[in-house]
C-alpha cells in the first residue's frame, strides 16, 4: 500500500486556516493579561482567556472583553464572591472560572446564577465550610473542583446543575467530609449527573450512599473506612473504576463486599499494608474486573482460587515492580471431553515485562 499524505497537507490553505487558531494578546484591564485565540476564515471568530491572578482583592469587580471564555481570578486573597461582581459584559458567556487559592469561606446560592454558560469552576484551596444546595443550578457545569477546602457535610443535591444530561466531574478530595447526604427521593430537582467523584483524603468511616448517581469513577483513597461489606456499593452497577488506596486504620474487606460491582474493570487496593485476605470470596462478583492493583499490601501470595472468582482478570500489580498477567495453557491436544484450559497468573518484574514488549508474557 502506497504511503498516504498527512491530512493537513491535503487541505486547501484557506480551509486549513479555518481549522486552526492563532494566538495574540490584546489590551486588558490593568494588571491582567488577555490572550486572544482566533478561528475561522480571516480570523472571523475569537475567544479570549483573561488572567487576573495574583493581583489582590482590589481587582474585583474586573471588566473583561465580551468574548471572554475563561477568567482566572486565583490567588487574589478574595474573601467574598457574589452575583454583582460576576455580572456585566463578558460574564454572561463565560465558560471557565478559576477562583482557587483565595480566602473564600462561604458562597451564596446566587453567586453563579448569571453564568448561564459556565462549564468549568475551580474553587479549590479555599476555606469553604459549607455548600449551599442551589449553588450550581443555573449553570451547565461539567467540572467542579472543590478540593482542599474545609467541607464537613455535603449534600449530593448541591451538584444539581443546568446540565441537561451533561456528564459532571466533581473533586471533593482533601476536605474534612465525614458525611455525604444522598439525593432525597421525590426531590423537585433532578438527580445530579455525577459520573466521576473524587472523595479521597476525607473523614469517611463508611462508603457513602451513592446509589442514585450514574457513577463510573470513584476514589475513596485515604479515608478511615472501617469496613466494606455486602451492600456497600448498592446501585453502582455502572461503576468501572474504584480506588481504595492508602486507607487509614485497619480496613476490613468482608466476603462479597464488591458483589454489586459487576461492571467494575479496575480496582486499586494499593498502599494498604495491613490489608489481609478474608478468603477468595472477598473479590467475588467482580465478573468484569480486568486490572487489580495490590501493590503495598499483604495480599500475597495470591490465593489459588483467585482466577475462579475473577474470570475477566488480565493483570495484577503485587508491589515492588512485580506485575502478573493472566496466562492460559491449553494443555494436551486434542482436549479431552469435559476438560478446560488451565489458567494461571504469570508474574515478572515490571522492567522485564517492558523489555519483552506488550504482546509477550
Amino acid at each position: 500500500m502506497a504511503p498516504t499524505m498527512p491530512w493537513p497537507l491535503l487541505l486547501p490553505p484557506l480551509l486549513l486556516l479555518a481549522a486552526s487558531g492563532a494566538q495574540t494578546t490584546r489590551p486588558c484591564s490593568p494588571g491582567c493579561q488577555c490572550e486572544v485565540e482566533t478561528f475561522g476564515l480571516f480570523d472571523s471568530f475569537s475567544l479570549t482567556r483573561v488572567d487576573c491572578s495574583g493581583l489582590g482583592p482590589h481587582i474585583m469587580p474586573v471588566p473583561i472583553p465580551l468574548d471572554t471564555t475563561h477568567l482566572d481570578l486565583s490567588s487574589n486573597r478574595l474573601e467574598t464572591v457574589n452575583e454583582s461582581v460576576l455580572a456585566g459584559p463578558g460574564y454572561t458567556t463565560l465558560a471557565g472560572l478559576d477562583l482557587s487559592h483565595n480566602l473564600l469561606t462561604s458562597i451564596l446560592p446566587t453567586a453563579f446564577s448569571r453564568l448561564r454558560y459556565l462549564e468549568s469552576l475551580d474553587l479549590s484551596h479555599n476555606g469553604l465550610a459549607a455548600l449551599p444546595a442551589d449553588s450550581f443550578t443555573s449553570s451547565p457545569l461539567s467540572d467542579v473542583n472543590l478540593s482542599h477546602n474545609r467541607l464537613q457535610e455535603v449534600s449530593v443535591s448541591a451538584f444539581t446543575t443546568h446540565s441537561q444530561g451533561r456528564v459532571l466531574h466533581v473533586d471533593l478530595s482533601h476536605n474534612l467530609i465525614h458525611r455525604l447526604l444522598p439525593h432525597p427521593a421525590g426531590a423537585s430537582l433532578p438527580t445530579p449527573t455525577i459520573q466521576s467523584l473524587n472523595l479521597a483524603w476525607n473523614q469517611l468511616h463508611a462508603v457513602p450512599d451513592l446509589h442514585d448517581l450514574p457513577l463510573r469513577y470513584l476514589s475513596l483513597d485515604g479515608n478511615p473506612l472501617a469496613a466494606i461489606g455486602p451492600g456497600a456499593f448498592t446501585g453502582l452497577v455502572g461503576l468501572t473504576h474504584l480506588s481504595l488506596g492508602s486507607l487509614q486504620g485497619v480496613p476490613q474487606l468482608a466476603p462479597y463486599g464488591f458483589r454489586e460491582l459487576q461492571g467494575l474493570q479496575v480496582l486499586d487496593l494499593s498502599g494498604n499494608p495491613k490489608l489481609k485476605w478474608a478468603g477468595a470470596e472477598m473479590l467475588s462478583g467482580l465478573d468484569s474486573l480486568q486490572e487489580l492493583d495490590l501493590s503495598g499490601t499483604a495480599l500475597v501470595p495470591l490465593p489459588e482460587m483467585l482466577l475462579l472468582h475473577l474470570p475477566a482478570l488480565q493483570s495484577v500489580s503485587v508491589g515492588q515492580g512485580v506485575r502478573c498477567r493472566r496466562l492460559v495453557r491449553e494443555g494436551a491436544y486434542p482436549r479431552q471431553p469435559g476438560s478446560s484450559p488451565k489458567v494461571a497468573l504469570h508474574c515478572v518484574e515490571a522492567q522485564e515485562l517492558a523489555a519483552r514488549g506488550p504482546d509477550t508474557l
